[in-house]
């Protein structure tokens, strides 16, 4: 059983009583001992590669337009000055950054949400992996993907433009 599947079920739903957080560790730890607290672990590792893919990508958009507005500063001898529009491009660049870094990461989410599954045959990272690919294809790594860039890249957007106004305004 694993320790995220009941710390889910323990808010309760209809007639159901609700679990505290002691009895939760207790279940989990006579259902499947110590090795229940660590289950999806190594897919959420996996989860690293994301962000690591995220701000290669982000680093390098914001250095072409730097690049970019440097190259027409010199054209018309003007001063560099941040503007609005310099954060709507961060947000461009952190929006476009986070789409490919998810796409390209996605399938360690739904392994991870396979290996906390209660009662399941997955067992490992790689063995969810293929098997989800053997039973489900390809396509099915990718299933949810959607909904998750929904909710992901308005809130890497804001996070990063406001991550680079903090910058800005601390550097003076």
């Amino acid at each position: 059983m694993s320790f995220f599947r009941i710390i889910s079920r323990s808010h309760g739903t209809r007639g159901e009583k609700q679990m505290g957080a002691f009895e939760c560790v207790r279940k989990v730890y006579q259902t499947d001992g110590l090795r229940g607290f660590y289950r999806g672990m190594s897919a959420s590792y996996a989860g690293i590669s994301e962000t690591v893919i995220h701000f290669v990508i982000y680093e390098s958009i914001k250095q072409k337009l730097l690049e970019c507005k440097t190259a027409s500063m010199m054209e018309t001898d003007e001063e560099s000055v941040k503007e609005a529009s310099d954060f709507v491009r961060m947000m461009l660049a952190a929006a476009t950054s986070k789409t490919c870094a998810t796409t390209i990461a996605y399938p360690h989410e739904v392994v991870r949400t396979r290996l906390r599954e209660e009662g399941t045959k997955y067992r490992s990272f790689f063995q969810t992996l293929s098997l989800i690919v053997q039973e489900e294809g390809y396509g099915s790594l990718y299933r949810g993907l959607t909904t998750h860039l929904v909710r992901q890249i308005p809130n890497t957007a804001i996070m990063m433009a406001t991550y680079e106004l903090v910058v800005y305004l601390l550097n003076g």
